[in-house]
């Protein structure tokens, strides 16, 4: 894995080789194995590499033969040695064995169609001399990132934003867009970023910057459109294994140690079991665990690690390992609230002292409708909602629930509130309340200041409103996978994924994310996805000849943490000053007094705040960064 980094003066200024250089070093984490910068006249482009194939001759920035193109990329290219064999047939001659060179040959031969037939990961940018044009592209999935600043008059870009910064001309104004989402979300979501200058580059998308426009396209979509092809279950079962097999050996190349992230869940248990078939030595795996036994899947880790024979290892997370909170803030750069990035963190940094590259089971839950409990719910809601005519959803159920007490501890099907609520909206207002981890639309209302909710607009739900009327499948549970794969993935758990491997340095790849696998699960009709109470049903099948029947069908547990005891315990007093600390400055943005009413609640024991809290204390301690940093 690397970074990469850019200028393109539209206006003819010489690029500043010193500034490019500071860009390209805030990204040593994500490559310290070298770096290397192109200048020419207005155009500058940067590298920091992370070795992983073809050691010795596959540093960038990369050129053509004549000079003419030159690329810098980020991620890898699984399918490289097939498109390879097909452009050598077609008379390129390649001086490598590096997939970066195929990047080069291929736009050389297909154009801007070449993206379309990259089967990897990748954040891409491509300087063309002969048409004067910069070209920017990101994966399907949005598994690298790619930010910009775009003025007019020069295209400046990275792979994280603290590149960006390093440029003391760009403003530094917060997006109350972004903030808004951020609130609802925890995170935020393409193309916006927590500052107003500064963009992201959205998944299966790519930028040609030429003249003085910069042209943004889609190249790219999951079409879960229809209702599902009609299909056996064996016959599912054996077309998913060969597409899924598939997909985990070509991950498996690589000219340097490689491991397996191993939580004792499903997806990741499937991907070692995958990869123990495929190999003689035994598969090095990483999990983690909590000192809160309902927390801890490590027994389950541990079944699959002794079943396939893994070198394996563990390391239990506490509430004094959270030093790293600082540290956390530092590599996501903006506002970040999914608190799974700590045993992220410390997963990767265990992984990195036996490997370079680590495979994962991120996407199962998006690809086979693993979300049980919510994809249930949604479901179960839009059977009601055709039943009951629009009048009595709006008229009746709606007042109703605004004076029904909420009641959080029940399970979610036992919440009439929620239940209520949600019927009275259509389905993507109602999804927009229910990815609203962090605070409903109500809650965000009382927490505002009424200065900055009036300056917001209230644009978050349409993040989700989008995709949603994208697809019109009249199968709420494709409907929902659909923009889950749009939004959730891309902006909460592959952002934390990269920037905590990144941060030591090393690769992840999930073989489920793998377009193919998706594109075929997509193909599937959603019964073979959630059956009954059953989420990802067909991938269990798949799976029942290599993992144990308590590994596949017990019930989900997700990477979770126990904030809340930490938010009373050894995180109290970080959290306080987080949140009501002079440095963070919250009160210019929110009611504190509410604030504190969920602090002393959460504190008292008499209601579980630690989600919204978590959000409030991670966007504290991103303002303390950014003032600190002037």
């Amino acid at each position: 894995m690397c970074g990469i980094s850019g200028i393109y003066n539209l206006d003819q200024r010489p690029v500043d080789g010193d500034l490019l250089r500071r860009m390209n070093d805030t990204l040593i984490h994500r490559g310290p194995d070298g770096s290397g910068l192109f200048v020419d006249g207005n155009i500058g482009l940067g590298h920091r590499r992370l070795s992983i194939i073809d050691l010795h001759t596959g540093d960038q920035p990369m050129a053509t033969p004549e000079g003419d193109v030159q690329v810098v990329f980020n991620g890898e290219i699984y399918n490289f040695l097939e498109l390879r064999s097909e452009l050598e047939a077609r008379g390129h001659v390649f001086r490598t064995h590096s997939d970066t060179e195929t990047l080069l040959h291929g736009y050389r031969e297909w154009g801007l169609g070449f993206v379309e037939r990259l089967r990897g990961m990748f954040a891409i940018a491509l300087w063309d001399s002969r048409e004067r044009k910069l070209i920017l592209v990101r994966d399907r999935l949005g598994k690298k990132p790619l930010y910009y600043h775009f003025d007019g008059r020069r295209l400046v870009f990275g792979s994280e934003m603290k590149a960006l910064l390093a440029d003391d001309s760009i403003p530094r104004e917060m997006d109350l867009q972004a903030l808004d989402a951020y609130l609802s979300f925890g995170y935020v979501p393409s193309p916006l970023s927590i500052f107003s200058a500064i963009r992201k580059l959205p998944p299966a998308h790519l930028a040609v910057c030429a003249g003085d426009r910069l042209e943004i396209r889609p190249y790219w979509d999951l079409d879960m459109s229809h209702g599902g092809e009609s299909i056996s279950e064996e016959r599912a079962v054996e077309e998913l294994r060969e597409v899924f097999d598939e997909s985990v050996r070509l991950r498996m190349i690589s000219d340097v140690p490689l491991g397996a992230f191993l939580s004792g869940g499903v997806d990741s248990s499937a991907v070692v079991a995958a990869m123990a078939g495929m190999t003689n030595d035994p598969v090095r795996t990483a999990a983690i665990g909590f000192a809160e036994k309902r927390f801890n899947e490590l027994e389950y880790a541990r079944v699959v690690a002794e079943r396939y024979h893994t070198a394996h290892k563990e390391f239990v997370v506490e509430p004094d390992a959270l030093g790293i909170l600082d540290k956390l803030v530092w590599h996501f750069d903006e506002p970040f609230a999914d608190s799974s990035a700590i045993p992220t963190w410390y997963v990767s940094q265990m992984a990195r002292q036996q490997v370079t590259v680590a495979l994962s089971g991120d996407g199962g839950d998006e690809t086979f409708a693993g979300y049980v409990q919510r994809y249930s719910m949604n479901l179960f809601e839009d059977q009601w909602r055709r039943r009951l005519p629009g009048f009595a959803r709006r008229g009746l159920l709606g007042p109703l629930a605004k004076v029904y007490p909420q009641v959080d501890s029940l399970p979610r099907p036992l919440r009439l509130k929620s239940f209520m609520t949600n019927l009275s909206l259509p389905v993507e207002q109602a999804y927009f309340r229910d990815m609203s981890f962090y605070f409903k639309p109500e809650a965000k209302a009382r927490l505002l200041k009424p200065d900055i909710a009036e300056r917001m607009r209230g644009g978050a739900e349409g993040f989700m409103a989008q995709p949603f009327a994208r697809n019109r499948n009249p199968d709420v549970t494709s409907r929902v996978q659909y923009v889950d794969i749009k939004s959730y993935l891309p902006e909460d758990i592959l952002v934390k994924v990269d920037r905590m491997s990144m941060a030591h340095s090393l690769e992840v790849r999930a073989p489920i994310l793998d377009h193919k696998v998706m594109e075929y699960a997509a193909r599937l009709p959603s019964n073979l996805k959630l059956r009954g109470s059953e989420g990802k049903y067909i991938f269990k099948k798949m799976n029942e000849s290599r993992l144990s029947q308590d590994i596949l069908y017990r019930k989900k547990q997700g990477f979770c943490v126990p904030l809340a005891a930490w938010l009373r315990g050894g995180l109290k007093d970080k959290a306080h000053e987080a949140l009501f600390g002079r440095a963070a400055d919250l009160a210019e943005l929110f009611d504190m007094n509410y604030v504190s009413d969920l602090w002393e609640r959460h504190q008292s024991n008499r209601h579980d705040n630690a989600t919204p809290l978590w959000g409030l204390v991670m966007l504290g301690l991103w303002r303390k960064m950014v003032k600190n940093s002037g």
